[in-house]
């Protein structure tokens, strides 16, 4: 199975850091009580202790997130973009770092091996990476998503949501059986009748010389 990140901002209007809290702009964007947003967000965070995963919510640090869709595509062409997305994802939710801050970034990329001066140069030069990050967004556009995590697989079938691991088996069987190739020989048999059965076996003749 090969895995392939794509760049998704839930929302591309983000500012930076303001210094409020991850309730409070839920509270905001959603119209309700900032003890109702951080009831949804402890539920969450339930769920992901439940597969080993640690979220400090209270001290998430939510801001504008384009950067770092910038640096895990710079990532990409050094071979490291899997183990970079999810090195900001742990920076974000588990660490509560700024993943607005270019040193930030920069450090981060030199902690999954990256060269700290090259990602830092990618990074004060906002040209690049740019369509490529627009890139994945429009195709996410087009096939309607709108929420993460989701999931495509051979562009033939979707997973949204944080769905159960029994999901994600069933549709990896489904394309493996669908997929899986079938194994196709050529026969260069002189013979056909030179074989043994149930019943017994046949020796055929010598020819006479």
């Amino acid at each position: 199975v090969e895995i392939e990140f794509k760049s998704y901002e839930l929302d591309p209007n983000a500012s930076l850091y303001s210094g409020e809290s991850i309730h409070e702009i839920l509270a905001n964007k959603y119209n309700i009580s900032e003890e109702k947003a951080k009831e949804m967000n402890e539920g969450v965070g339930k769920r992901a202790e439940a597969v080993g995963l640690i979220y400090h919510f209270d001290e998430m640090k939510p801001t504008n997130t384009f950067d770092a869709h910038r640096l895990s595509k710079f990532a990409k062409t050094q071979g490291k973009e899997n183990i970079m997305t999810e090195k900001l994802l742990h920076a974000y939710f588990t660490e509560s770092r700024l993943i607005s801050d270019l040193d930030t970034l920069a450090d981060l990329a030199e902690e999954v091996g990256l060269n700290r001066q090259e990602a830092l140069q990618v990074l004060e030069n906002k040209n690049l990476f740019t369509n490529e990050v627009r890139t994945d967004e429009k195709l996410a556009r087009s096939y309607g998503i709108t929420g993460v995590p989701f999931f495509l697989i051979n562009q033939k079938y979707a997973i949204s949501g944080a769905q159960p691991l029994e999901s994600f088996i069933q549709a990896l069987e489904k394309v493996w059986e669908e997929e899986k190739p079938k194994p196709i020989f050529q026969d260069l048999s002189t013979d056909s009748n030179a074989v043994c059965t149930d019943d017994g076996c046949v020796i055929p003749p010598k020819n006479n010389i």
